[in-house]
């Protein structure tokens, strides 16, 4: 069971085949014709949409710390509330390269603002997993 950014990149480690992440940064959002309801759940931290803001692809090595990611990601100037990852296998001893990742995180990201988000991992600014629905 992966619960943290620290388990995920552990279990990269073990797999058969090198791999590379893929991160989708979003933003929560409400809608501008929200209603009271919607506005006052929203501000106790529940409902709203999830609007991708950044997104970017590395090999595992190049992630080993959650803090330079959060870090990195302060440098776009984008302000974000939860990060989607997922991972790809590479074949034959040889990782998936960033434009081998480009088509994968364009359905990535598609999936996420359609809110099909389940075969993501979802970890909140701390790295912690974080349950969503």
């Amino acid at each position: 069971m992966i619960s943290s950014y620290d388990d995920l990149i552990k279990a990269t480690g073990s797999e058969p085949e090198p791999q590379r992440l893929l991160f989708v940064f979003c933003r929560a959002e409400l809608p501008d014709d929200a209603s009271p309801e919607e506005k006052a759940a929203f501000k106790r931290g529940e409902g709203g949409a999830l609007t991708p803001v950044i997104c970017v692809d590395k090999a595992p090595q190049e992630a080993s710390e959650f803090s330079a990611l959060v870090e990195e990601s302060r440098g776009t100037g984008q302000e974000w509330d939860v990060v989607f990852v997922a991972a790809m296998s590479g074949r034959g001893g040889v990782a998936p390269s960033s434009d081998e990742a480009q088509q994968p995180m364009t359905m990535m990201v598609e999936s996420i603002r359609l809110g099909h988000i389940s075969n993501y991992l979802p970890l909140d600014k701390n790295g912690n997993a974080v349950s969503l629905g």
